[in-house]
């Protein structure tokens, strides 16, 4: 029996490539040509370390950083990243700035208050978070400025980072989607579920001289130091995800690294949003100037329509295109792996929903 194309939309975990996926799958039975699967062999074995090697020389070269910054992979998500970077970097009595963007932000922000001194610079808060702040001051004394560069729920993009001595970053839903100075960040992290690998682990890239500033006395897994120095594996680190996000770096440089998916990205971003725009019947939710390239939101001028809209999605194979509660309406994902195709799938369907509706 054939198998029927779906076309995945789902705002995360998000599609995969489908040669990533097949050499994960036979990965699980036998890697590596040990006839044993990578999810039985020892996290310290030399198999796996070259995994481990392998994928931390890939994140510097397409992201362009230097030996001064320490690559890591860790458990817990970007949300113990929330608690993690104002750990490390927050000192006593110092402040760290966050631009709040969305939900994301907005839980970052929590953790910080609970670690020391913070200040919200900025907020879209006011327009339900449809835009990313612009003009605002940076003051000079902040140990470090907190900003999220994709805001999934919202779908806003920051077009232009801030500038500030050491700026850290969310970059969980855009990491690896388009050109960077990396050099620029202090710290940037990203959970891997949205354009690099499954659900699991956590890349964290960190200029280390930024380390060993604060007083407090520091819990060993929260400590980056201590993960720097066990190179990822003070405890056994998350193993598959982690062997998932090298095979999803190598299908991105194989095909032409970050400049390659950079005009693909864009490509597809501008096929749907002209067609949301130029769609009597849709409207987008997000400031034109702030779109986000990786998560389209959108709603329907006539919402009494969407269970119609609904069915014939549906009927095209389409998935995960529902919006956010917090948004409603539909958000089409557009992460990496994403196929043109599966973008023109979609606008055809809301054309055709025009054609019947309009």
């Amino acid at each position: 029996m054939k198998t029927i194309k779906v076309h995945n939309f789902s705002a995360g975990p998000g599609i995969l490539p489908e040669e990533v996926l097949r050499q994960a799958s036979e990965a699980c039975i036998n890697f590596d040509d040990l006839n044993l699967s990578l999810l039985e062999i020892s996290h310290r074995s030399k198999n796996f370390e070259a995994v481990m090697e392998e994928s931390t020389t890939l994140v510097k070269e397409l992201l362009d950083l230097d030996d001064s910054y320490k690559i890591l992979f860790l458990g817990g998500g970007a949300s113990l990243q929330f608690a993690m970077v104002p750990y490390n970097l927050l000192r006593d009595g110092g402040t760290a700035g966050y631009v709040n963007t969305g939900v994301w932000a907005s839980k970052a922000i929590k953790e910080a208050r609970l670690i020391g001194n913070t200040q919200v610079v900025a907020s879209s808060e006011d327009k339900k978070f449809n835009y990313i702040p612009k003009g605002f001051g940076i003051p000079t004394t902040l140990d470090y400025l907190h900003v999220t560069s994709n805001n999934t729920i919202y779908g806003t993009q920051l077009k232009k980072f801030p500038t500030a001595a050491t700026l850290v970053c969310d970059m969980s839903s855009d990491i690896f989607s388009r050109k960077i100075d990396g050099k620029k960040f202090g710290l940037i992290y990203a959970g891997a579920q949205k354009n690099m690998g499954p659900a699991g682990a956590t890349m964290v890239a960190v200029k280390e001289s930024l380390l060993g500033k604060v007083n407090r006395p520091m819990l060993s897994m929260m400590d980056y130091r201590v993960h720097i120095k066990g190179e990822s594996m003070y405890n056994t680190p998350p193993v598959f995800p982690i062997y998932v996000s090298l095979l999803t770096l190598r299908w991105l440089r194989n095909n032409g690294g970050i400049e390659w998916i950079e005009r693909v990205n864009q490509q597809k971003a501008d096929a749907l949003y002209t067609e949301i725009d130029r769609n009597s019947l849709f409207f987008g939710t997000a400031a034109k100037e702030d779109r986000s390239n990786m998560n389209v939101t959108f709603v329907m001028h006539k919402p009494e329509l969407e269970p119609e809209f609904d069915q014939l999605w549906k009927s095209a194979n389409i998935s995960g295109i529902r919006g956010h509660r917090d948004v409603g309406g539909y958000r089409a994902s557009l992460y990496n792996a994403m196929p043109l195709q599966s973008v023109q799938v979609l606008i055809d369907v809301m054309k055709d929903f025009e054609k019947k509706f309009a």
